[in-house]
């Protein structure tokens, strides 16, 4: 079962994230087109590109590119896990794609609050350790990541 947030994103902060919950971020579909599109533009490879030569390879079609994987990822946390206050990441650990990315793949995205403190040296924010992945409808993972996330505090701490 999911965790829901108590906040919606605008008025998410430090306190809203729950050790150990699983927030479910949605999910979204792919096709050939938008594969191809996206690759053409930033990851001009053979198997992302060329149908023919995709058919020959290893996968036995196109694949999308990791990269298009994260960035549809990254709008899913963007969308529905960060607080929309504004805050970097310092950034992220264990970027893996032990799955291909396939056009008319479903595919949904999780992620589980690994750690949370609050920072030592700026009372009004906190770090989140998180872990998100992004599973295609067998429920194989085609991404994982561990980003660490600045959030800000509701109530900073003096």
């Amino acid at each position: 079962m999911y965790a829901v947030f108590p906040t919606p994103p605008e008025d998410r902060f430090f306190e809203d994230y729950e050790v150990g919950a699983t927030y479910d971020l949605g999910s979204f579909t792919v096709t050939e087109e938008e594969i191809i599109a996206f690759a053409s533009r930033y990851d001009p490879q053979a198997m992302h590109v060329d149908r023919a030569l995709a058919a020959d390879g290893m996968f036995g079609e196109v694949i999308a590119s990791g990269w298009h994987t994260m960035s549809l990822t990254m709008r899913k946390i963007a969308d529905n896990f960060l607080p929309h206050n504004g805050l970097p990441s310092p950034g992220i650990d264990e970027l893996r794609w032990p799955n291909p990315m396939r056009p008319g793949d479903v595919l949904s995205v999780r992620a589980t609050v690994l750690q949370a403190r609050r920072s030592r040296t700026r009372p009004d924010r906190g770090l989140i350790h998180g872990h998100i992945e992004t599973v295609n409808q067998n429920g194989a993972v085609v991404l994982s990541l561990k980003p660490m996330n600045l959030i800000r505090c509701r109530t900073p701490q003096v």
